[in-house]
């Protein structure tokens, strides 16, 4: 009977999770700026969860059946921007949304970088 209700109680929550984190969540939905650049920005979702019960018996005696339960559950989310990805006609560019991610930096400019070197030579 307890295994029952847990499963019912994690169901619940299961089911309001997914209700509130969506591919929308991570991926969000794209603005288009006046000069014809579409910017998407891009999040992690983290989210932890919890639950827990149990039956108990009272002073009086009871059947197996009728054995009172408890149980509770919680679950926490946190959403962070990582990116935002920038597309216009010539190029598509992810631009970090931290100041410290040079490397990603560096990935978005070296095509830039190679065509500067290859017209300097």
């Amino acid at each position: 009977m307890a295994a029952q209700n847990i499963e019912k109680l994690l169901d619940t929550a299961m089911s309001n999770i997914k209700s509130m984190v969506d591919v929308n969540t991570i991926v969000g939905d794209p603005v288009e700026t006046i000069e014809g650049s579409v910017i998407i920005p891009v999040s992690r979702v983290s989210f932890g969860f919890a639950a827990g019960g149990g039956e108990f018996q009272t002073s009086k005696k009871e059947d197996d059946d009728n054995i009172p339960f408890a149980g509770g559950s919680g679950a926490g989310i946190m959403i962070s921007p990582v990116a935002f990805m920038v597309v216009t006609k010539e190029e598509i560019r992810l631009l970090p949304a931290k100041n410290n991610a040079v490397v990603e930096r560096l990935v978005n400019i070296a095509p830039e970088l190679i065509k500067q070197i290859k017209k300097i030579l």
